[in-house]
């Protein structure tokens, strides 16, 4: 691999190979959501195949993948700060593709969560990586305009699999109607076939160029020394039992605190499963919250000017939290739709995933990309400018939302679901870009990493499961079976968006002070 590179010649505009590796990031994140939404198209046959309710798919297409997501990502964010990023990359996405193969190999719940588990943790290297690149191969006011078209992968990636996993569940079990080798069915070849590809791609990303760490803004920011023993460190800090070595490691106090939050939380869980019954999605939110608390106190003590500008900046927090619950309602909408217009409209699968996915690569694209553009402009008049445009996304979905999951009118579906997609989408760039302003260059791995922890241990988490676990408690016993009531679970999405949209606002007052007094927080004893 070439040396590092200095891109950065004009600090003012990004280079020709900015935009090829632009490119290429946007291709690794079309593939990074192609194997992470696939598991929507299949869902109808997943949950037949092995038996389960729509709390459960949930936990499978949320809580699964994004509590490990999340929680590697955290370590995987700051060595994305001190070692090669482009390396971090190609091996993260060889992983996902892997264990997305491995999925088709699934045969109950617990071995499919296993195996989304493990493209969790690959996947958690993409977007520190990515946006720590792009951030050193574009200049700040190109910076959102960058991250919503890297940011565009999302929605294509999410489109083409419904497409392809609907492909090939139908041609697989035409062919093979009673199984095919290895006794593999439909949804299970749709896995294999949607992972391997990606192996091939990770070659291909490991040929582009390490630009200079924090070159685009002036302040040359080198990495750690000591890289893998700083992650194995940071690792260690999220695994339990050895939080509890860290906490007394800080001290009795430090120790007295983890171990009343572990309780707190594990109580907290004890009372959600004898709700729901749900004992592994409410297991792996206890596992995740208490360990980014423990992760958040070693910060402290390690890196007290990363915690301040991070933990410690209630304009970080309230942008974080407030699109987490934006992107709540995307993941549910993006999980819950195709099996929504196979079960309750009785759409066709091959139809509705042609649809669904043009019609939510398509919105998501335009919304995304229009939505960084009008935040960069926004932004160049207003340093809150670009919380105008989450404040968007968070209540312009909520008219189509109730619309189209209403109506029983196929048309109006497809256009309203259109709708709400892309008004959804155009936060993104916003928030993600909001986030990089707010910490300095050697901070932006792990400032994502944070950010993802609102729109994963938020969104992700509870976005597809309370839609499930709401239509379970709706639904009806029909022959001894749950039939869930879908219409119900995805309309009680609209009751998110006040809480977000009261986030966004103080957001929207705390962050020009939050930026003007960025380096003399970082360098406070």
């Amino acid at each position: 691999m070439a040396e590092p590179q200095n891109e950065s010649a004009d600090l003012n505009k990004a280079q020709p190979y900015s935009w090829y590796v632009l490119g290429v990031l946007v291709v690794v994140y079309i593939l990074n959501f192609i194997d992470r939404q696939v598991v929507s198209i299949l869902a109808i046959d997943i949950k037949q195949h092995l038996d389960l309710t729509d709390s459960e798919m949930g936990f499978l297409g949320g809580a699964a993948f994004a509590v490990f997501y999340a929680l590697f990502g955290i370590p995987l964010g700051r060595l994305a700060d001190n070692w090669s990023r482009v390396k971090l990359l190609s091996i993260g996405l060889a992983l996902w593709s892997t264990m997305t193969a491995l999925s088709g190999f699934a045969r109950n719940q617990l071995t499919l969560s296993f195996a989304r588990m493990g493209v969790g943790i690959g996947e958690a290297t993409a977007s520190p990586t990515a946006y720590s690149l792009i951030s050193d191969y574009f200049p700040k006011r190109q910076r959102a305009t960058a991250i919503a078209i890297y940011s565009s992968g999302l929605y294509i990636g999410g489109g083409v699999s419904l497409f392809i996993g609907a492909k090939i569940v139908e041609y697989w079990n035409a062919a093979y109607p009673a199984g095919g080798p290895l006794g593999l069915v439909g949804w299970q070849a749709a896995f294999l076939a949607v992972g391997l590809p990606g192996v091939m791609v990770a070659i291909w990303v490991a040929t582009l160029r390490e630009p200079v760490r924090g070159a685009m803004d002036g302040i040359t920011s080198p990495g750690s020394p000591r890289p893998f023993a700083d992650f194995l460190a940071d690792l260690s800090t999220i695994v339990p039992p050895f939080t509890l070595l860290g906490a007394l490691r800080r001290g009795p106090m430090a120790l007295a605190i983890n171990i009343l939050v572990a309780a707190a939380l594990a109580a907290f869980a004890w009372l959600m499963i004898g709700f729901t019954g749900n004992l592994p999605q409410w297991s792996a939110v206890a596992l995740g919250y208490y360990a980014v608390f423990s992760w958040a106190c070693v910060l402290k003590q390690n890196d007290r000017a990363t915690f301040r500008l991070i933990w410690g900046t209630p304009a970080f927090i309230t942008t974080t939290l407030g699109y987490g619950l934006v992107s709540l309602t995307a993941y549910a909408l993006a999980f819950w739709s195709a099996p929504y217009a196979e079960q309750v409209l009785g759409l066709p699968k091959s139809e509705l995933a042609f649809v669904l996915g043009a019609n939510g690569a398509v919105s998501g694209f335009i919304g995304v990309i229009m939505g960084g553009r009008v935040a960069d402009a926004l932004r160049s008049r207003n340093p809150a400018g670009r919380i105008l445009v989450i404040l968007f996304g968070a209540i312009a979905p909520i008219l189509p939302i109730w619309i189209g999951y209403s109506t029983e009118d196929i048309t109006l579906f497809y256009v309203m679901n259109f709708l709400a997609g892309m008004f959804g989408a155009a936060a993104l760039g916003a928030a993600a870009a909001t986030t990089q302003d707010l910490v300095l260059p050697r901070m932006r791995g792990t400032a994502t990493a944070s950010f993802f922890l609102g729109t994963t241990l938020v969104g992700l988490c509870f976005g597809p499961y309370m839609v499930g676990q709401i239509s379970d408690f709706a639904g009806t016993i029909v022959d001894g079976a749950l039939v869930g009531d879908l219409r119900t679970g995805i309309l009680s999405l609209i009751g998110v968006a006040p809480v977000s949209i009261a986030l966004l606002l103080y957001s929207y007052r705390a962050i020009p002070r939050a930026e003007a007094t960025l380096t003399e927080r970082a360098g406070r004893p």
